[in-house]
């Protein structure tokens, strides 16, 4: 009796865990540039339901020769995305990371960033928060050294080899510099006037939980990304701000303030 009662439940207990899977791989794949792949795959699968439901062999052993091929093909495509997104599971426990000396680290950012934005001197600075950010920084220039505004700025002078790359900061250390981004196709966001680096800044803040900083060559414009969210034209105070949020959130002044509250100031 026990083990019947136990049936009765198990096809909505199925149904809950692979709505909760598809849910989460939905979400993590939304806005970002593999999204037209997931849909055609999603596409497949339902017209290889239709054709078993409706009982049309031929189409079925077909497609299901098709799908058996894809399976393996989505798996080697979205080898970077999936090991991001199990990573993230891994670390959905962890605390947010704490920056030792935040507050001097954050003024020589800002002056930094403002000076290059003044000059404008095109950047892209990744910040890492909990995510790992590996699998970028070691196709860059690994650096390792102590951060110091006089450094970031020599990296992005347009006389350096490394200026048109991102560098990527972990805990007070330029870890690495000129790495590639993966590009977002988020053209919602995306303004005529942005160019690659915004493009690459969205991309890397939709996959990651990096807090992202990027000075327009051609405007000086500062802007901000995170979690797939765009920050254009940031002046200092909301500069200091966002970042303070993300890093410093039991600071008193700023705590009532949530990333997301900051950006839409």
């Amino acid at each position: 009796m026990e083990s019947m009662s136990f049936d009765v439940f198990t096809p909505f207990i199925e149904i809950a865990i692979m709505t909760i899977i598809f849910n989460y791989l939905l979400s993590f794949f939304w806005n970002t540039r593999s999204m037209d792949l997931v849909i055609g795959f999603l596409a497949l699968l339902i017209l290889y339901g239709a054709s078993y439901l409706f009982e049309l062999p031929v189409l079925y052993q077909i497609l299901h020769v098709i799908v058996s091929v894809a399976v393996f093909a989505v798996l080697i495509i979205f080898q970077p995305e999936l090991r991001i997104a199990l990573s993230k599971i891994n670390l959905k426990g962890r605390r947010r990371r704490e920056m030792g000396g935040f507050d001097s680290f954050l003024e020589n950012l800002t002056s930094s960033i403002y000076r290059m934005s003044e000059k404008r001197i095109g950047c892209i600075v990744i910040i890492q928060n909990i995510d790992s950010l590996d699998e970028f920084a070691r196709g860059g220039v690994q650096l390792n050294a102590a951060f110091s505004s006089e450094l970031l700025e020599s990296i992005f002078m347009t006389s350096t080899p490394m200026h048109d790359g991102a560098v990527i900061i972990n805990s007070n250390t330029i870890v690495s510099a000129a790495c590639i981004l993966p590009l977002s196709q988020n053209t919602q966001q995306l303004k005529k006037i942005m160019g690659t680096r915004h493009r690459a800044g969205l991309g890397i803040s939709e996959i990651t939980d990096a807090q992202v900083i990027i000075v327009s060559e051609e405007t000086g414009r500062v802007a901000t990304a995170r979690e797939g969210v765009l920050a254009p034209d940031v002046k200092q105070d909301r500069f200091k701000g966002i970042l303070r949020s993300v890093f410093d959130p039991q600071k008193p002044a700023h705590k009532s303030k949530t990333f997301r509250e900051w950006i839409r100031q």
